[in-house]
């Protein structure tokens, strides 16, 4: 996908990683997305949100685009405008995860995905700077996102997927299978 016009302009794109010693990103083929061709990804500063979990976890983030809110949109919002959700099994490698932000200078990508805030490039990338985010908790309270901790994902998927709000679902495949929980796994 190209660049589009209703796009603003910016500076930098960002990349989160545990991983505070990447000194050039090359593209590749993620597991998650093998259909498409090695790009490296970044995400813009409305999304970096969706990104402040340990790597591997699993979550389902939503947020309002402005529309009028179904009931269920309005339940998983509740009074905030954003909320995210993980499971339970989680919540202590959320609480001593060490994530870095990568900051890459935004001229060789492209627009991905306009509602993820997604961007790609072919081209090998080095950061122009990469530094600690801190307390992924207090982030998340800092930036007022409720952050709710459930046993299983997979009926906020649900929820969030019916609800007509933007969404983000992240490394999926990590959730526990329907019906289990922390207790069964």
């Amino acid at each position: 996908m190209s660049r589009q016009s209703d796009m603003p302009l910016m500076r930098t794109l960002l990349h989160f990683s545990e991983d505070p010693n990447i000194t050039v990103f090359r593209p590749h083929v993620p597991a998650s997305s093998p259909h498409n061709p090695p790009m490296v990804w970044a995400v813009d500063e409305a999304h970096a949100p969706g990104f402040w979990f340990p790597r591997s976890c699993p979550r389902a983030c939503c947020w309002s685009a402005g529309k009028p809110l179904s009931d269920i949109g309005r339940t998983l919002l509740g009074a905030g405008a954003r909320m995210h959700a993980i499971e339970s099994v989680w919540l202590d490698r959320m609480r001593s995860c060490t994530m870095y932000v990568y900051r890459f200078d935004a001229a060789p990508f492209s627009v991905y995905d306009v509602p993820a805030g997604y961007f790609s490039t072919t081209k090998t990338i080095e950061p122009l700077s990469v530094e600690p985010i801190g307390d992924l908790l207090a982030l998340h309270a800092a930036a007022r996102i409720e952050l709710r901790i459930v046993p299983n994902l997979w009926p906020v998927i649900d929820a969030i997927v019916a609800s007509g709000l933007e969404f983000s679902i992240i490394r999926k495949m990590n959730a526990l299978p329907r019906g289990a929980s922390s207790s069964t796994a």
